[in-house]
């Protein structure tokens, strides 16, 4: 039996090696290209975060707030899951909600604050905030307190905020217990008059 063998001319068969390399390296760029962007968007959420007109309220003893407003500039969402500071031994994000009774309340916000892009978490009295718990030392107006939050991502935040006296927002927890919801005391929570309690400090 005899086999037939059909060799393509050395050029051809040159061209044709060419080709294929051509085409497999065009594919890898193309991988590439599409996967590049993705990866450069997904930069740290604390970079596309900024906080403004932060501020503490003095207390002697036992518990204070951190209040201000974070926001997003970026193009993700951002979530805040804990935050830190040598003012305070123990410190939780809290939201305040309506009871059963119909009381505001305090807890700490499950899962931490989520803010979309484009917008402003605003933490203030009566509202959202950052609690500072069994307070090592009193937090005198004047102060400057260094706090640093951590987002889901794990990058982190540094910012300071000062300490100013203001009479309202103060806080106790249900039957003393240190771990569970707290009462809100409406008392002198007008937010208007928050702002120039503050500025008078």
């Amino acid at each position: 039996m005899t086999r037939t063998t059909t060799n393509l001319p050395r050029p051809l068969a040159a061209a044709a090696l060419l080709a294929a390399a051509a085409l497999a390296l065009t594919g890898c760029t193309a991988a590439s290209s599409t996967a590049t962007p993705d990866a450069a968007s997904a930069g740290p959420a604390a970079e596309s975060v900024t906080v403004e007109n932060a501020w503490v309220k003095a207390a002697d003893s036992g518990m204070s707030a951190a209040f201000g407003e974070i926001e997003n500039t970026g193009a993700g969402d951002v979530t805040i899951v804990s935050v830190a500071s040598p003012a305070s031994t123990a410190l939780e994000l809290h939201e305040t909600v309506e009871n059963e009774t119909g009381e505001m309340t305090m807890r700490e916000k499950g899962g931490g604050f989520t803010i979309a892009p484009g917008e402003t978490l605003t933490l203030e009295p009566g509202g959202n905030h950052i609690m500072l718990m069994d307070l090592p030392e009193p937090v005198v107006a004047g102060d400057e307190l260094s706090f640093t939050l951590t987002f889901s991502d794990e990058s982190t935040l540094d910012f300071t905020a000062p300490a100013k006296d203001y009479a309202g927002a103060n806080e106790n927890y249900e039957d003393g217990d240190m771990g569970g919801d707290m009462e809100m005391d409406h008392s002198d929570m007008d937010h208007a008059e928050h702002g120039d309690d503050a500025d008078n400090s």
